[in-house]
């Protein structure tokens, strides 16, 4: 169906189309990403990867101990850091003290390490990668990188300005809603069928697949 309907209801719960455009996520302009330093990008998959299944707004309070406690997040430090340092980030009250989700910065500073390598930057690595298949994206941060399943890398993502959907409670309700998702969210399924839908959407109007995915939600809740 056309996006227009959906983008008419967006803007009328919103109050109005001004309003709705207001709302929409920031989409980073050429070049944006492959500027951004890979300590950027490890700080903010850290930050998704502690925020999954925590109260948000108590890591973004605690964010500055986080940047200390981690040191800047340089990825080639973290990728080869001593267990000792590990062991001591678990009693460290500047951040959430859960070893699980600590052990998961050196596994991810080496996915950028290497990505990197490859690419010159994690930053022209993530450039490169066109936002029509997101779901192969989604597969290798999952596949290469710690505790970044789920709807996690989709925010990382959406926080660093790549344009990608997020299958938010919300967006799967609109895509169930339209008959264009009937697999289980989190799904491989799940994920090649919002592709689709927000590649069709993205080919009508020309929007950016962020702004397809917040304006969805919106015709929503």
């Amino acid at each position: 169906m056309s996006f227009s309907r959906i983008y008419d209801q967006a803007a009328a719960r919103k109050g109005g189309e001004v309003a709705l455009r207001s709302l929409l996520p920031r989409v980073a302009e050429p070049g944006e990403l492959q500027a951004m330093a890979d300590d950027r990008y490890l700080s903010e998959i850290t930050r998704c990867v502690f925020k999954a299944g925590f109260v948000w707004r108590v890591i973004e309070n605690k964010w500055p101990g986080f940047e200390a406690a981690f040191q800047g997040f340089v990825p080639l430090y973290w990728q080869q850091v001593p267990p000792e340092v590990l062991e001591d980030l678990a009693q460290d009250e500047r951040i959430v003290r859960n070893m699980q989700k600590i052990r998961t910065v050196p596994e991810n500073a080496r996915m950028i390490v290497d990505a990197a390598r490859e690419h010159g930057s994690f930053g022209a690595f993530l450039d490169c990668w066109p936002s029509d298949d997101q779901v192969g994206l989604l597969l290798w941060l999952k596949r290469n990188g710690a505790r970044l399943g789920g709807n996690t890398a989709q925010y990382f993502l959406r926080r660093v300005g790549w344009d990608g959907f997020i299958l938010s409670p919300d967006v799967v309700a609109g895509l169930r809603r339209e008959e264009l998702l009937d697999a289980t969210p989190g799904t491989r399924k799940a994920l090649v069928q919002a592709q689709q839908a927000f590649t069709a959407w993205h080919r009508e109007t020309g929007l950016p697949f962020s702004h397809l995915s917040r304006i969805l939600s919106f015709s929503v809740g």
